[in-house]
């Protein structure tokens, strides 16, 4: 069984402008966030993303890497909508497909089906079907003869997403309360690439451990890349919360200015420049 390890650069290597980008996590809990930064150290732009949003989204949408959003929401959760989204959006700066979050899990599980569709009831009786004219219902083939929304598969070109552990093989595990979707996302994309807290052996994955944390399987991880504090500013809750008071100052900045402070050559940059701004803040 092939060693899946990898960096945070060679991940971007394998992705390209034009792909359909699918990030996990929720709101500002638990975002690929060393992955993203990599991302927009890059010149990959024109993406179709794909996420229940948070600074994930901000980011890429203020840099201009997107093309179009598929979404149910943007937020930093302490900060109702995103403002960098907010900005972007309003500036016309991509087009939005944006549904109910339970129209948006039934896509990705058709897509990890490997079907163009799934029923759905949520939408019906909704603006989502007026905000997005190309989505189409379907009638129930038995007695009850209902009227369902046709939610179409959210198919990947790649994945990215953040777990607290995983082995060399694409195993993860996650510690926390909630999985999200992170799962959904893998099994949606063509290449799946994972960072996480820690590597372990896969021994270490199973002690202590409950089955439903064993949240994914190596068989739809394409890459693992070691990032520890790698979901930072968001969550990543049992091992560390969101950062409130950087999270503001992001919220706060105007993208270019946080940009060039923050972004850095690399990861160990960005860290580094946290620091020194912690630091001048305790002054």
């Amino acid at each position: 069984m092939a060693d899946k390890t990898m960096t945070a650069e060679e991940v971007v290597s394998r992705l390209a402008s034009g792909m359909t980008l699918g990030i996990g996590g929720w709101g500002s809990r638990r975002k690929p966030m060393a992955l993203v930064r990599a991302l927009l150290r890059s010149g990959i732009g024109d993406l179709t993303v794909v996420a229940y949003g948070g600074p994930d989204v901000g980011m890429l949408a203020a840099a201009g890497r997107i093309r179009r959003l598929v979404t149910a929401f943007v937020t930093l959760d302490s900060v109702p909508l995103e403002p960098h989204y907010r900005a972007a959006r309003e500036r016309g700066g991509f087009e939005l497909t944006e549904v109910d979050e339970g129209m948006f899990q039934c896509g990705l599980r058709a897509a990890a089906q490997r079907l163009p569709f799934l029923p759905v009831r949520a939408g019906i009786g909704s603006d989502v079907m007026r905000v997005n004219p190309d989505l189409r219902t379907v009638t129930s083939p038995y007695a009850d003869g209902e009227t369902l929304v046709a939610m179409p598969a959210l198919r990947l070109d790649a994945a990215l997403v953040h777990v607290h552990r995983a082995d060399r093989l694409g195993n993860g595990q996650c510690l926390g309360p909630d999985p999200y979707f992170d799962d959904l996302f893998c099994e949606a994309a063509d290449a799946a690439y994972v960072s996480c807290e820690r590597i372990v052996d896969t021994a270490e994955l199973t002690k202590a451990a409950v089955p439903q944390s064993l949240l994914l399987k190596r068989l739809a991880v394409t890459g693992v890349v070691e990032a520890p504090n790698g979901a930072h500013f968001t969550s990543c809750a049992p091992e560390y919360g969101r950062d409130e008071e950087f999270q503001r100052r992001y919220a706060t900045t105007p993208w270019p200015e946080f940009a060039a402070r923050f972004l850095g050559a690399d990861e160990a940059a960005y860290r580094t420049a946290v620091e020194v701004w912690r630091t001048e803040r305790q002054r």
